[in-house]
């Protein structure tokens, strides 16, 4: 169960959000934006399924949230319906994260959607299922949490001193931290 990309598009066809899983060039990457957009915008929610058929072996598995379409590309044989709840459980961490998502919060927070879809994703493949697991790293404080999840990340997978201090060492850069509070 290996994802080859994640999209997320307005009903327009601008792209919020592109993970890539797999390699592609820049103009094949455009063209499967193209494609992805004009596979399931028009499609009608009542009457048809949230699987496309797409390239060979492949399949675009997609839900809609208000005005953006949140798509997956699996392989054929894969389960839909696994991906269909992943990208669900992404929407609802987002949600939780952000206080009721919206396409604004995609843009100016592009840095934290992406650091939460890679707590949910990794390489491809779904990596957590639990919602508290992943937002471990939320704090009260919302003004330096970009920050904050670095630290919390570092403290929750135990890496090393040294990489502790290097991550704190980033804080004190961004003036969040004073010095000796790492050493």
């Amino acid at each position: 169960m290996v994802l080859s990309f994640i999209i997320v598009q307005n009903r327009q066809g601008k792209t919020r959000l592109a993970k890539w899983y797999s390699p592609y060039s820049d103009e094949e990457k455009i063209k499967l934006k193209g494609e992805v957009h004009r596979l399931v915008a028009p499609r009608d929610q009542k009457y048809q399924s949230n699987f496309v058929e797409f390239r060979r072996s492949t399949k675009v598995v997609y839900r809609r949230y208000a005005g953006l379409f949140f798509c997956v590309c699996v392989d054929a044989n894969d389960n839909e319906l696994a991906y269909l709840e992943a990208i669900h459980f992404f929407v609802e961490v987002l949600d939780q994260f952000f206080g009721n998502v919206c396409e604004l919060d995609l843009v100016f927070n592009f840095y934290k959607v992406y650091a939460i879809l890679d707590e949910v994703f990794l390489a491809g493949e779904i990596q957590e299922t639990s919602k508290q697991e992943r937002l471990l790293w939320r704090l009260s404080d919302r003004r330096h949490s970009s920050c904050h999840y670095l630290v919390a990340a570092v403290e929750i997978t135990g890496y090393t001193k040294a990489v502790q201090k290097a991550s704190l060492l980033y804080l004190v850069v961004q003036g969040l931290y004073g010095e000796q509070d790492i050493l």
